[in-house]
């Protein structure tokens, strides 16, 4: 067989753009890594001062890269029309973005010293079925039943990884940061949906400059007003943290995500985000020599086997009319 029909017979394999789930890998393996340097930074400030600077950071970071990319654009006509965009519904979803993450950021880091760290976590994963629940209601779309079957499987994966503390969970006070951790699996859920539609009109770099100028502006309140937190980190170490937050979890982390969400349904893209915890369990082992459990093991091997169910079903990708218009 030559190199060209074994290169063929690869990409009949996967029904999967390679691009897109590339980007799509390499976001998770970054999101994996932001509770380290969440860890570190919350060493000199708090959870709410920790998001803000990361969303201030990023947000300036990306403004230049548009800036940027934009110089090379200006001759172009399409140029003019996408900004007469930002004037209409298109504006407000890029606005309803970045308040999506925020507010999500703020219940989940809520909902942690409220309640115990695996039923948050658990309740949190659940964000998949809202993705999924909101796209059929809002855009009537359709998941077949392999992929369905593979999402419960992937969720039931997740839950081992917590399943001895969540064991030894007692009902009381925590009920405010189950319900908090419920809240913000809704916010993250609906996010997916509405970065899918803005990709259909927009790069994602600018998707990425909106939600993270809009969510850094709805936190500055909430950190100085509500929390009472510090604002900025006084070290090197500190500084080091928020910047690599910045922009190995929120630039590569968000930032991939939302550019494979043109090729792929935001459904299977927020699926496949199930295995984080599992990265970041591996990425624990490796780094910070934390102990890494059999039923670590056999959890990844059942995500492993959802995410398997979810790919070879045909909701995972768009239809080539779907994915031209971005």
């Amino acid at each position: 067989m030559n190199p060209q029909a074994k290169l063929l017979g690869l990409q009949s394999l996967s029904p999967l753009p390679i691009d897109s789930f590339a980007a799509l890998l390499g976001s998770l393996i970054c999101l994996s890594l932001s509770p380290i340097f969440i860890r570190l930074s919350e060493l000199e400030i708090g959870p709410n001062a920790t998001a803000f600077n990361r969303f201030w950071i990023a947000a300036v970071a990306f403004g230049l890269l548009n800036s940027w990319l934009n110089v090379g654009q200006q001759q172009q006509d399409a140029e003019p029309k996408l900004q007469k965009n930002y004037l209409g519904a298109e504006k407000r979803l890029l606005i309803a973005d970045g308040l999506l993450l925020a507010m999500g950021t703020i219940c989940w880091t809520w909902s942690l010293t409220q309640t115990s760290v695996a039923n948050s976590s658990i309740i949190h994963n659940l964000i998949p079925i809202f993705t999924i629940l909101g796209g059929w209601l809002a855009f009537g779309q359709l998941f077949d039943r392999r992929f369905i079957v593979g999402m419960f499987v992937a969720i039931a994966g997740v839950t081992l990884l917590e399943i001895n503390e969540l064991l030894s969970f007692r009902i009381g006070p925590q009920l405010l940061g189950d319900l908090a951790a419920l809240v913000s699996a809704i916010f993250f859920g609906v996010h997916p949906l509405i970065a899918e539609q803005l990709r259909t009109k927009f790069n994602s770099v600018t998707i990425m400059t909106w939600s993270s100028t809009t969510s850094c502006l709805l936190l500055l309140p909430v950190t100085v007003l509500f929390s009472k937190e510090q604002l900025f980190p006084s070290s090197l170490t500190g500084w080091f943290s928020v910047i690599a937050l910045a922009f190995v979890g929120q630039m590569l982390g968000i930032g991939l995500w939302t550019y494979c969400l043109k090729k792929i349904s935001s459904g299977f893209a927020s699926l496949v985000g199930l295995i984080v915890p599992v990265f970041s369990a591996l990425e624990g082992w490796a780094i910070l020599s934390e102990p890494l459990t059999f039923l670590a093991l056999v959890s990844f091997v059942v995500i492993l086997v959802g995410m398997y169910l979810a790919i070879s079903s045909r909701s995972a990708i768009k239809s080539p009319l779907e994915s031209t218009n971005s």
